[in-house]
């Protein structure tokens, strides 16, 4: 089984098992709050950015998703798109981490391509694209023997049917599943061409506790259509596709909350006129 090379090991998060471990275990350390429901948690919302800037929110996301029964598949909702880019999906083979390959889960992938459109990608083609990669590391570790179908989807009413989908087939198979939607918020500053409000500490609080905040209370009312409008509006969600997805799914898996577990920005560990917004959500 020919595996998809991890491309963004030992730059963006550690090339070693040694040291992911490490990482993982930091990580875990620095989280202070618990998710307060008890109901079984079906998915969640994470960042992608390297992991010195995002890791510990994305690990505890995962981590929070733990049961004693480790679910058959995580569907990672991701990808960098337009609201007229394609769908994208991996669905055979398997994907590199620093603990091991990790397959695809073939059967519901392969139905997927069966009911939506997408672009295929495979072990030797596929787009650089580092919001699904940066999650596998963890997966891997939580969920020794799960396997994954990594999903791109762009921020439009078609990719929330994709989500309802993925609940559908996977009951119907009998697969426990697990479903995540990576995305990162705001990009403000002059690196990233968006500067409505200046430059200086007052465009850092607008950031936190205006466009992000806009984004994040729209992710906890679990709409996943105006998780769509908002983020176009407002330029608060890299990602909203993969979002929007990731919420569909959820509730039709039997989610009816969602609950923030943290919040933090670049500027956090890298002060500088440019910054970018991390959020975890789970539900």
């Amino acid at each position: 089984m020919k595996a998809r090379k991890a491309i963004f090991a030992g730059n963006w998060y550690p090339d070693t098992a040694t040291e992911c471990e490490e990482a993982i275990s930091n990580f875990l350390g620095e989280r202070k709050s618990k998710f307060v429901s008890d109901k079984k948690l079906v998915g969640g919302i994470v960042p992608h950015a390297g992991w010195y800037f995002s890791g510990s929110i994305a690990c505890n996301v995962i981590h929070c998703l733990v049961d004693e029964k480790p679910p058959d598949a995580v569907v990672i909702f991701g990808m960098h798109l337009h609201p007229n880019s394609p769908n994208f999906i991996m669905k055979q083979g398997a994907w590199e981490t620093p603990f091991g390959d990790i397959g695809i889960e073939e059967r519901m992938a392969d139905e997927l391509t069966r009911r939506f459109t997408f672009n295929i990608e495979t072990a030797d083609n596929f787009s650089r694209d580092n919001t699904i990669e940066l999650q596998l590391p963890f997966i891997k570790y939580f969920f020794r023997e799960t396997k994954i179908v990594p999903i791109g989807v762009p921020p439009a009413e078609s990719s929330l049917e994709i989500g309802k989908a993925v609940a559908e087939i996977s009951s119907r198979m009998g697969l426990e599943v697990k479903v995540i939607g990576s995305t990162d918020l705001t990009h403000y500053g002059s690196n990233y061409g968006f500067t409505p409000k200046g430059t200086g500490a007052d465009s850092l609080n607008w950031m936190r506790y205006e466009n992000d905040r806009k984004i994040i209370d729209t992710m906890l009312e679990m709409n996943p259509s105006k998780v769509i409008g908002e983020a176009m509006s407002h330029h608060n969600a890299c990602c909203a596709g993969a979002v929007a997805a990731a919420i569909a799914a959820g509730k039709q898996l039997g989610a009816e909350k969602a609950e923030s577990i943290a919040y933090a920005t670049s500027h956090d560990k890298h002060p500088g006129d440019s910054f970018v917004g991390y959020a975890g959500i789970v539900f």
